[in-house]
Formats: C-alpha cells, sequence, structure tokens
C-alpha cells in the first residue's frame, strides 16, 4: 500500500475528531507523514501530469501538519551559539550537495533537492525546494510552498506559506523562475515556468496581473504565464475621494525561446530594464 493510503484516513480522522490523537496509532500516522514529508516521499502539491494542468493540492498533509503542531510541545533546541524554543525542530541530515549558510534556517517538515543553495534564509515546514535553487539572503519560503529547480529567489523575497484552510493551494513558483529583490509572493500564486519577476513586485490572489505586451491588456489573477517578464505597475482607480494609482504587475514581455535558461534571463534583464 501507498502512503496516502496508510496515513491518510488516520490523518483525516483525527482531524475530524482531536479526541483520537489519545490512541497512540494517531500519533504515530502524524509522525509518519511528517517524515515522509521531510524525506521528500510526499509533497503538499503535485506538478501536473501534462503541460498546461492544474497542480494538485493534497489537504491531508496540511492537516497532518496543524495536527504535527497539536502533539508537539515547545523545548529548548540548542545550535552553538544559538538557542531556539520551537515545537518544530531543525531539519537533520542535509543531503551532501546541499549548501545552508548560518543562520540560515530550515524547519523539519521541509524537503530541499540535490544542489540547493541557502544563503542566511529561512524554509518552513511543508515547503519543498527544487534541485539547484538558490534561496538569497533574508528570503522566506512559507509553509507548503512549492519552489521549483533552477530558480533563484534574490534577497529579501517573500514566498507566503499556508496551512488553513487545509486543501488551499500554496505558492508555487515553477522550475526556471527568477524572483527579483523583495517580490511579495502569498495567497497560492502561481508562477509559471522560466517567468522573470521584477524586484519589487508584489502578487497576491487579488492582484491585477496586466499582460501590455500586445496590442490590447490581457488580465491574468493568481497565474504568471510561463516566460511572462514581469515588473511592478499602478493603474486608476477612481475613489469618493478622486482618482488614485492601485498596484498592479505588468508583463512587459517573454523570455526568448530560443536562449537557453542563463542567456534569456541576461537579455529579458537588458531588453526590458527590470531591476533585480
Amino acid at each position: 500500500m501507498s502512503l496516502d493510503e496508510t496515513l491518510r484516513p488516520r490523518i483525516e480522522r483525527a482531524f475530524a475528531d482531536r479526541k483520537l490523537l489519545g490512541d497512540p496509532d494517531y500519533p504515530a500516522a502524524i509522525e509518519g507523514t511528517l517524515h515522509a514529508l521531510d524525506r521528500g516521499e510526499l509533497r503538499v502539491a503535485s506538478p501536473p501530469d501534462v503541460e498546461g494542468g492544474a497542480w494538485m493540492t493534497h489537504g491531508w498533509l496540511q492537516q497532518a501538519i496543524l495536527l504535527y503542531f497539536a502533539i508537539r510541545h515547545a523545548v529548548k533546541l540548542g545550535v552553538d551559539p544559538f538557542e531556539f524554543r520551537d515545537k518544530i525542530p531543525l531539519k537533520r541530515d542535509l543531503d551532501p550537495t546541499v549548501r545552508l549558510v548560518p543562520p540560515g534556517v530550515v524547519r523539519f517538515g521541509a524537503f530541499l533537492e540535490q544542489g540547493c543553495v541557502l544563503m542566511p534564509s529561512f524554509v518552513n515546514i511543508g515547503a519543498r525546494v527544487g534541485a539547484g535553487t538558490m534561496v538569497d539572503t533574508w528570503a522566506t519560503v512559507g509553509s507548503c510552498a512549492q519552489i521549483g529547480r533552477d530558480c533563484h529567489l534574490a534577497g529579501g523575497v517573500g514566498i507566503g506559506g499556508v496551512l488553513e484552510p487545509a486543501s488551499a493551494q500554496p505558492v508555487i513558483v515553477e522550475d526556471g523562475v527568477f524572483v527579483g529583490s523583495r517580490v511579495v509572493i502569498v495567497e497560492g500564486v502561481r508562477i509559471g515556468r522560466e517567468a522573470v519577476i521584477g524586484a519589487g513586485v508584489v502578487l497576491t490572489s487579488s492582484t491585477a496581473i496586466l499582460d501590455v505586451s500586445g496590442p490590447q491588456v490581457v488580465e491574468h489573477r493568481g497565474y504568471v504565464p510561463p516566460r511572462s517578464v514581469v515588473i511592478p505597475g499602478t493603474r486608476p482607480k477612481a475613489f469618493p475621494a478622486g482618482e488614485f494609482g492601485v498596484p498592479c504587475a505588468l508583463i512587459i514581455g517573454q523570455r526568448t525561446a530560443s536562449t537557453d535558461r542563463k542567456v534569456s534571463l541576461n537579455a529579458a534583464l537588458r531588453d526590458f530594464s527590470v531591476p533585480v
């Protein structure tokens, strides 16, 4: 039987009735689920089988994380010379190809694929960071966020997390994405593969993402199409006190398909003068 088949029924029953946590079988299922997340055997959201398909969020894993908080007690954690007090231990036994620079923090229950580089940053429980991705200084990867392979999260990037309501889609950053300095991405926004998000862009589920690269504006919400080059923008909106500029995001072009990721990124930044 798969982990989904063996663990999921007990997690869902315990989440519906917390009294079951008195039965040792249910805390054992919670612990087993978190260890599977930590090893990368399970993930909170799964990519589509075909390009352009929808990601699938596994709400029972978010339930397991919430239950894990319920069965844990805060204890002192020592990482000389630092001292912490938390319910969730730090991640241990990192893959030898992963580089984690002090005082970067990765919590138990997060998974790092091979070749990740994490500067002093924070990766929360349930998150997943793909192979070869750079998480730069003071960047935050929130709970359950899914970061693809060969991405770059620049300094100070804030990737939001989600645990409640269970089954809510986490932030998804697909393969090859470049996220510029001080970008904020929250509320389950999905960034398509190889997109370039310029510095200072804020993306929420309600942010208007306006493709202005063609003769007519095309509006998206909660989704940045693949290879898009995105910068901060504003658009006018009337209020009782007058007309003011409301923040939005502007898609001003695309990476060229004829070049590889590295060359394409440099070309996008040069051609469109995107600040990073």
